[in-house]
């Protein structure tokens, strides 16, 4: 498997300019079938999701290859009782599937997170039960899967089974291999 050098993925907030390459991941069925939103069409939808989704939200970062957009992360924070935890999330352009960019992705966000929500003690991941790759990521980013949720969520139009993730503020972060 080819692999990507580690030092080439970073994660900065989303540009106007990503559009072109948003589409090219958010515009592939093969990326959305595990996400909740629907794949977009055309350039204009992509415009219209970074200027009123991505750059509003209070953190969802590109996942770039030097400065090129291949992805997203995001962190939902909990509020008030539920400030202690943030979900996460993300998708990755097929074409860097297996060479290790989501996983590196991961753990950057991991390391960011925690020090932009100080009140945020718990990332949990929510994943399908057949995507298993995700399940992999998380797995070798640091997060422990803490158990199944049987017919727990509707995913484009299915009731699914997911695994939930987590990972600590208290756990380790594993180095890039």
């Amino acid at each position: 498997m080819e692999t990507v050098d580690p030092s080439a993925v970073s994660l900065r907030p989303f540009r106007i300019s990503d559009a072109d390459d948003f589409l090219s991941f958010a515009g592939d069925d093969q990326v959305t079938r595990f996400l909740r939103w629907k794949t977009l069409a055309s350039r204009e939808e992509a415009l219209a999701a970074i200027r009123d989704v991505c750059m509003p939200h209070p953190w969802r970062r590109a996942v770039c290859i030097g400065d090129r957009c291949v992805g997203f992360i995001s962190v939902w924070p909990g509020s008030g009782d539920d400030s202690c935890r943030a979900d996460f999330g993300y998708g990755l352009a097929r074409e860097w599937w297996g060479k290790g960019v989501a996983t590196r992705a991961v753990r950057l966000a991991l390391s960011q997170v925690f020090g932009d929500f100080p009140d945020v003690l718990r990332i949990q991941a929510f994943v399908g039960v057949d995507n298993k790759a995700s399940q992999r990521v998380l797995e070798k980013a640091g997060f422990t899967r803490d158990g199944l949720l049987r017919k727990y969520a509707y995913l484009k139009g299915t009731l699914q089974d997911l695994y939930l993730y987590s990972f600590l503020s208290t756990d380790v972060v594993p180095a890039d291999r």
